[in-house]
């Protein structure tokens, strides 16, 4: 399981550079370079408030990936030991990225 960072601060998931999710989706089955993968967990966080984060935030998180040409990709489980999603005022999840994408060809 990664060690997962995430810089995403408009996410309803983020808590303090941390998921409250217990899984996270990676997208871009076509992706060859980081910018066109995506944190397809994404949610918009609506105003300032925290409240509406439900679940406990951890630095670790099973990431499922769809980048299938990640090098860290392993039948669509990230086996990276460190993650890192950006998007710091991502408004969908086509403007976030997993920053730890790495071309395997």
């Amino acid at each position: 399981m990664p060690q997962l960072k995430c810089t995403v601060q408009t996410c309803v998931h983020n808590k303090q550079f941390l998921c409250d999710l217990d899984a996270v989706q990676v997208g871009g089955e076509q992706a060859k370079t980081a910018r066109e993968t995506c944190c397809d967990s994404f949610q918009e966080r609506k105003g300032d408030v925290y409240t509406d984060v439900t679940g406990t935030a951890s630095d670790l998180s099973n990431i499922d990936c769809k980048a299938t040409d990640c090098m860290y990709n392993e039948k669509c489980e990230c086996h990276a030991g460190k993650i890192s999603v950006e998007g710091s005022n991502a408004c969908h999840c086509g403007e976030t990225e997993c920053a730890t994408f790495e071309c395997k060809h």
